[in-house]
Order: C-alpha cells, then sequence, then structure tokens
C-alpha cells in the first residue's frame, strides 16, 4: 500500500510538497527527502495525510528517529502567518523530540530557603493571582527571589520551567544562583554552549532529569514534555527580536504560547516595555533591600574624556573602586548631531529623527520620505554645527590606556566576547578587582551585580535618542536606567552622563518615575505608533540597483492602493547598501492586524524581506 503525506521542507522558503511512502508514518515526524536541486537529502516534516494527487510523486527517502509534537507545529504555523516565513522556515527553529528517549518524572525536593520580604510577598501573590503578569520591579528590590520562588513552585509539581534572558551576558551570575538551590536539575542553553554539551542537555530534558531550562530567545523552542512556566527576564530587551528570518520576537512569542496554552507567563523588568505595561496586568515593585545614595550628573562636554569625567575616575581609583564605562556601540562609530544642544534634525510631521544620506546631500525621514537640504546650522538652537562625532569602545579603552597607565582596563563588548568561558572569566576577574575600568556596550546593561563599582560613565546617549525610530525615547531612558542600576547597589554610587539632553534625563532620572514617563510616552504614541498600531517594514534588496528600485516602486503602488494600511514611508534604507546589494524600504501600519498581514502575505518578491512589530 502507497501513503501520500504533505510535508514541509525545512530551513527553506518552499511552500509544503506531496511525497509518498510504502509504509505509515506518524504525523510530526522529521523525514529525508530528495529535490531536484539539491544534491544532499533535505529534512523535512510530515504535516498531514492526502489522497492520492494527479501528479507523480517521489519517495520518502529516510524516516528518523526525531518528530515536532503538535504544540511545536500549531505554533509554527502560527509565526508563519505572522511574522510572514514558510512554515518550513518556521519549524526549523525548534529542536524536535527524540523518540527513543523515553520520560521518567523524577520526584526531587527542592528548598530554596529564600524567605521573601512583605512587598515581595506581594508581588508574589500578585503573580500567582494572574497567569499572565508584568513584575515591574525596580533594581535592587529582589525580583529574582520571587523568580527562584515561582520556579521552585513548578518544579515541585514535577512539572517543567523555562528562565528566558536576554542575552548570555546574563547567564553565569544568575546560573549560579539558579544552581544554588535547583543543583544539577538545570542547564544553561545559548549559541555559545558546546554541540556535545547541548546534545547531553536535551538528553537530561527529555529524559526528566533537566525540569529547568535557563536560556537566550532560542530556549523557547526546545522540546518541553511538561512546560508549566515561563519566565522573561529583562522583557524590555530588543534582543529577543530575531534579526533574521523569521523575525520574530520571543517575548510576544512567549506571551501569545502561555495565553494559548494556559502556561504561566511572568515578564520582569525595571524598565518595562511600553506593550507590556499597556497590554497585561503589572505589580511594581519599588522597595529595595539596601539603602543606597545615587548621584547622577551630566557632562555637556563635546570631548569624550573631558576633565571633569577623567577628575571623576581618577577620584574613584584612587579609593580602589572600579569603574564602568559606557559606549553605545563596538569599535568605532560615527554619527551626526549638533555639538552645542545635542539634538538632531528631526522630521516636521513624525516627531523622529532624520537619516542623513550623503549622497544626495540631504537628510530623509524613513517614516514619511520627508526630504531637505543638509542645514548649515542647527535648526533647534540656530547657532551649533550638525558635524560628524566618533566613539566607540576601541577607541575609549586605547585612551584609557594612554592616560592610566597603572591600572587595567578591558572591553566587554561581543567583539571582545566570543566564548562563554571568555565571558564568565571576565566577569569573574571584575568581581576580583582585578579589573580597575571595565567599557562596555549595553553588554555591561545587562543585570549583572558588581560589588566594587561607584562609578559609571556614560557616553553616546544623544545618539541613541536621536535615534530614527519612534522608540528613540523608551530605548535611550531605559538603557541610562539599567547602568545606572549596576552602581552603588550598597551605600553610594555616582553617574556621570555626558549629554546635551540634561532636561530630558534629568526630569525621568531624578524628579519622575519610569511609569510617569511609560504613561506620558503612550499619550504620544496614540493612533500612530505601536502598541496602538502594528508596524512592518520591507526590505527590498538587489544587486542591480535599477531593478530593485522598479521592485520598490511597483509596490509602492500596489500598497497605496490599499485602502486598509497605511504607507508610511518608502526609499532607500539607512545602510543603502550591503553586501554589495542595494536595499531599499517601505513602511507600513494599522491598527487592524488581520488586514495587515494581507497586505504583507502579498508582497510575492524574491528581493523581499518582511519584519513584522519592527523595532526601527
Amino acid at each position: 500500500m502507497i501513503y501520500y503525506y504533505e510535508l514541509c521542507i525545512l530551513e527553506t522558503p518552499l511552500s509544503n510538497l506531496t511525497y509518498q511512502s510504502d509504509i505509515s508514518i506518524d504525523i510530526g515526524s522529521k523525514v529525508l527527502v530528495s529535490l531536484k536541486t539539491r544534491k544532499k537529502l533535505s529534512d523535512a516534516v510530515i504535516l498531514k495525510k492526502v489522497n492520492k494527487p494527479s501528479f507523480k510523486c517521489v519517495n520518502i527517502t529516510k524516516i528518523t528517529s526525531f518528530y515536532y509534537d503538535t504544540k511545536m507545529i500549531e505554533i509554527a504555523q502560527f509565526i508563519s502567518k505572522y511574522y510572514i516565513c514558510s512554515l518550513g522556515e518556521a519549524l526549523s527553529i525548534y529542536v524536535p523530540f527524540n523518540k527513543n528517549i523515553s520520560f521518567t518524572k523524577n520526584d526531587k525536593q527542592f528548598d530554596s530557603n529564600i524567605k521573601l520580604s512583605s512587598f515581595q510577598k506581594k508581588a508574589s501573590n500578585f503573580l500567582e493571582k494572574n497567569k499572565q503578569a508584568l513584575l515591574f520591579a525596580n533594581t535592587g528590590s529582589g525580583k529574582t527571589e520571587i523568580y527562584i520562588k515561582a520556579i521552585e513552585q513548578v518544579l515541585k509539581q514535577n512539572a517543567q520551567a523555562l528562565l528566558l534572558m536576554p542575552e548570555i551576558s546574563l547567564s553565569p551570575q544568575m546560573h549560579k544562583r539558579l544552581e544554588k538551590v535547583f543543583g544539577q536539575n538545570i542547564a544553561l542553553w545559548h549559541s555559545k554552549i558546546s554541540k556535545k554539551k547541548k546534545e547531553k542537555t536535551l538528553e537530561h530534558l527529555l529524559n526528566g532529569q533537566i525540569n529547568l531550562i535557563a536560556g537566550a530567545r532560542s530556549a523557547l523552542f526546545l522540546p518541553f514534555k511538561n512546560l508549566k512556566l515561563i519566565v522573561v527576564d529583562e522583557e524590555h530587551d530588543e534582543s529577543y527580536k530575531s534579526d533574521k528570518k523569521p523575525r520574530y520576537n520571543a517575548k510576544d512569542l512567549a506571551l501569545y504560547i502561555a495565553k494559548k496554552y494556559d502556561i504561566k507567563l511572568i515578564l520582569g523588568s525595571a524598565t518595562a516595555s511600553i506593550s507590556s505595561f499597556y497590554k497585561i496586568p503589572y505589580f511594581i515593585l519599588d522597595e529595595t533591600f539596601y539603602t543606597s545614595q545615587k548621584i547622577i550628573n551630566f557632562d555637556n562636554s563635546s570631548n569624550n574624556l573631558s576633565p571633569l569625567i577623567l577628575n571623576k575616575m581618577t577620584q574613584a581609583l584612587n579609593n580602589n573602586h572600579q569603574v564602568i564605562v559606557f559606549v553605545p556601540t563596538r569599535a568605532n562609530f560615527k554619527y551626526q548631531i549638533c555639538t552645542s544642544c545635542g539634538k538632531a534634525v528631526e522630521c516636521p510631521y513624525c516627531s523622529v529623527s532624520m537619516s542623513l544620506h550623503k549622497n544626495d546631500l540631504a537628510l530623509k525621514c524613513h517614516y514619511c520620505n520627508f526630504t531637505q537640504r543638509i542645514p548649515d546650522s542647527c535648526p533647534s538652537c540656530t547657532n551649533g554645527i550638525i558635524s560628524n562625532l566618533r566613539i566607540g569602545t576601541a577607541q575609549i579603552e586605547e585612551e584609557l590606556n594612554a592616560i592610566f597607565k597603572n591600572i587595567v582596563v578591558k572591553r566587554f563588548d561581543t567583539d571582545e566576547i566570543r566564548t562563554h568561558n571568555h565571558l564568565k572569566q571576565i566577569l569573574s576577574d571584575f568581581n576580583k578587582n582585578k579589573i580597575d575600568i571595565l567599557v562596555g556596550t549595553q553588554m555591561l546593561s545587562k543585570g549583572h551585580d558588581y560589588h566594587n563599582v561607584k562609578l559609571a560613565i556614560v557616553f553616546g546617549i544623544d545618539s541613541i535618542l536621536s535615534m530614527n525610530s519612534y522608540k528613540a525615547r523608551e530605548k535611550a531612558l531605559s538603557l541610562l536606567i539599567q547602568i545606572s542600576g549596576r552602581i552603588g547597589r550598597k551605600g553610594k554610587g555616582e553617574v556621570i552622563i555626558q549629554s546635551k539632553n540634561e532636561d530630558f534625563f534629568s526630569h525621568f532620572l531624578q524628579k519622575s518615575t519610569y511609569k510617569e514617563f511609560l504613561e506620558e510616552e503612550l499619550n504620544f504614541r496614540k493612533d500612530l505608533y505601536p502598541p496602538f498600531v502594528k508596524i512592518a517594514r520591507i526590505i527590498f534588496a538587489h544587486t542591480n540597483g535599477l531593478k530593485v528600485k522598479k521592485e520598490l516602486d511597483f509596490f509602492v503602488n500596489l500598497l497605496k492602493s490599499n485602502k486598509n494600511i497605511e504607507l508610511i514611508g518608502f526609499g532607500q534604507c539607512m545602510v543603502f547598501k550591503i553586501l554589495n546589494k542595494f536595499r531599499y524600504e517601505i513602511i507600513i501600519r494599522s491598527n487592524n492586524i488581520k488586514e495587515l498581514l494581507i497586505a504583507l502575505h502579498s508582497i510575492n518578491s524574491s528581493m523581499s524581506s518582511i519584519d513584522m512589530d519592527t523595532l526601527y
């Protein structure tokens, strides 16, 4: 007897294909098939049994011992529809089950010995009452203890828990705290973990030896048998958004999965994202364990290492204190900003900064395509000059080494930290006072406890505030709060912010709260930006500049005729050429998700890539 099956081909944009087999195969099984265009066999997944088609079918070559369960296929179908990709691309981000490994429930007992304070108990009770909730917790308020208590409760029921973290920079410290309570019942999962260790982790997850995974966004797609709790730490962090196809957001997907399959979800952050704050019940945990005094000072100098900053650093080092220096980008980064007032040129229609198009000698808005010539002087203060500034971790490290001869300066960015062991070593050395100054990018802000840091220097925050993005204010302020939260956890600490925008930052850092900022920002975004509307970005790229421009124009005209969506910008991408390909973009928005998705699925161009819920 011949059986016919509809398959999706993993890691390809192909539509589902029909193959045949002389034996019956379970739905969800991973198989190997041949494709005309490929010499090697391709991985595929059995989706459903179908009737004999009118065309001739090819035999399935091999049946593996791996399979994808119903939940995996259902979630992949949602990812395919919502994030605009093939089912094969969506399902390929999942790690399948191994049929040869049987699951055994192990009765394990844990005792964290953590006694929650009265305000932590209030937060914990709130989280228990709400199936999906946001823990809006100040730095040092003890949200990790609340996480551990929630995880402990789930593991005692022989269920599984997942703790998602934005980047590997959080892993060593968090792993140490979790391992202290849960012993060998926890495993890490992120890109720097070796293949051999990952295979062992998967085996232990499937056989029940491990019930807790702590990891980066990819950990959401592991083969959990009985997942009952998802914790998303630092839920505001943009690294939860994938920059490769499928361009999913792990935080948003965790919320979707939790609601669909009745799983408990805890989102946590000191600087909650505006979408979570708006959509999810929240509890503000604003009391801290330790009395700390944080001094915020501003430096409006145009020189990176100004006399004020060097003087403060010298004082800290002489008192045997450590210093962290934040720089917005790795290596050396160029940006345009007014050297007098720190403001970039804003679009009169979109309230976002315009981008420099050097070849056109113009500034353009990437949201509405408004264009103007590069001004001779700053439109905001009328006398400042719009000029290029250059700043980066490599440059700052070099300058500090030249100034401070007898101290140890290390970089902490993704160029420098390439392995998990190197990450652990740098953090260990810093906490043992073997490093005096740590110069880094956003990795510095990711929730580490630096014991002896009493001074933080922040460079380049104006470049983030002036980004060509509706999220610029949220990103800049959130980042500053996260960095300032790394210092003076006990006792005094000082943050020096090099900025021309003292009024904005000082208001929300010293006089107001982040909650009040979010409420103000919601008023600003109403009817224009998320969370009130959905925004998508369509990028067209090709080595032939004329060809890709023609493709752009065709779809611009097509989308303009669609009354259910709003075309708010199109033109050259900010980075016009990458890997010898010319790049153009279209930005569209709508408060009707269904109509927006219909419009996006109508973009059937081989030159296009689509970013739903774009962050730019």
